[in-house]
């Protein structure tokens, strides 16, 4: 049979910018770890260059600009990427600091023409840190802000450097670095871009998933038409008894009247009336799908309509997955729990299962059509457990707010 829960893999819903983060938390830690490799390829030239410098610049410097640079890649780790962005904020700002008080600071005397200030070694590096604070036209101000103050500060504290050679080399610093700020700007525009494109997937597979449990109640209210109210005007056209045909009219009524709660407006679903509805949409996706409830004698829970066929066209697409992969001896089960607030579905099998991190991105019946409905729904969560070779489970979870 399937595995346990606690040992199997487990997928589960995203919060809608898993994209955009996870490349975030990247261009963060090669911010931190490009921080830590300049100050130690920089630390001979940091050295040289404080004698010429207030003393407590260099080291107020180094700590400031350093620190909040391996701090970005420190930060990475947290969950809230607030922070990422405000730390890379902290850092790019550092930099024009820097580079604006050093002049200040300056009391020679000259560097020789081959040396260059240490922050003109990588202004681009802090425009990165400002593309992950900021928006993309503050950080190519940035760059280009940064670029130019470097270079002015070398063509200033050099000997016998040519005037003429300035404004090649602020050029030629501007395109260098753009190479890499643009860059890091694509690759957060194409994480955004695809996270809008799976929430534009998401919503309409809850369309979809609607539309399909509508389907279903309307299968429902045709075969009551024909089993309930063609009975009871036959049995009353037939003369037949007046209590057998009105036995036959109360029961159509009760069931239409829970059919149109369902179908026809946004009231909520009775626990009976949800029971009804999942155990229809069961049964439509596999007909040898075994149906158990356990409702803790809760009767008073009331279900929105679009939790309830949200919950069914998730359960079947799970029992259609475990029919279409497995074969046909693979036993399926529906177990269904009620408590007070909330309702648990488990659809389980024992077919061959799968390994989760194997499911190429563009197959959309687990990540969308399961867990990306749930995603949709306040309250709700799903879960797909699986071991190759020991079946699957998968949990649709809701709980009133």
């Amino acid at each position: 049979m399937t595995a346990p829960l606690n040992v199997a893999p487990r997928l589960q819903t995203g919060s809608g910018r898993e994209n955009t983060d996870r490349i975030l938390r990247m261009f963060a830690r090669f911010v931190g770890v490009g921080y830590v490799g300049y100050l130690a390829l920089l630390f001979p030239a940091i050295t040289a260059s404080a004698p010429r410098l207030q003393p407590w610049w260099t080291p107020a410097a180094v700590v400031t600009v350093f620190g909040s640079g391996i701090a970005i890649g420190l930060v990475s780790f947290r969950r809230d990427t607030r922070t990422i962005r405000t730390v890379a904020g902290a850092a790019a700002l550092t930099f024009l600091l820097a580079a604006f008080t050093w002049p200040l600071t300056w009391i020679g005397p000259p560097l020789p023409a081959a040396d260059a200030v240490w922050l003109a070694a990588f202004p681009g590096l802090a425009s990165i840190a400002a593309v992950i604070a900021w928006p993309t036209a503050i950080a190519f101000g940035h760059l280009v802000v940064g670029c130019v103050a470097v270079q002015l500060i070398n063509a200033g504290v050099r000997e016998d450097v040519p005037v003429r050679m300035l404004l090649p080399e602020i050029a030629f610093a501007i395109m260098f670095c753009t190479l890499f700020v643009g860059g890091a700007a694509m690759a957060l525009r194409t994480g955004r871009i695809l996270d809008a494109t799976t929430e534009e997937t998401h919503a309409a597979a809850a369309a979809a998933a609607a539309n399909r449990a509508r389907a279903v109640e309307q299968e429902r209210f045709a075969d009551l038409i024909h089993d309930g109210v063609m009975a009871a005007l036959l049995a009353a056209s037939r003369r037949q008894p007046k209590a057998a045909s009105s036995r036959i009219a109360a029961a159509t009524l009760r069931e239409l009247d829970a059919i149109a709660d369902g179908v026809a407006s946004d009231q909520s679903f009775s626990i009976a009336a949800t029971l009804a509805h999942l155990r229809a949409a069961a049964s439509d996706a596999d007909e040898h799908v075994t149906f158990r409830v356990d409702s803790h004698g809760v009767e008073e829970l009331l279900l929105p309509a679009d939790v309830a066929r949200t919950i069914a066209s998730a359960m079947a697409e799970a029992l259609r997955n475990s029919r279409r992969h497995g074969s046909s001896s693979v036993t399926t089960t529906v177990e269904v729990t009620v408590i007070e607030r909330g309702i648990t579905v488990r659809v389980t099998d024992d077919g061959n299962g799968f390994r989760l991190s194997s499911v190429p991105p563009h197959r959309l019946g687990i990540r969308v059509s399961i867990l990306g409905r749930m995603q949709q729904i306040p309250g709700a969560s799903a879960t797909v457990d699986s071991t190759p070779g020991q079946g699957t489970i998968v949990t649709l979870e809701w709980n009133a707010q």
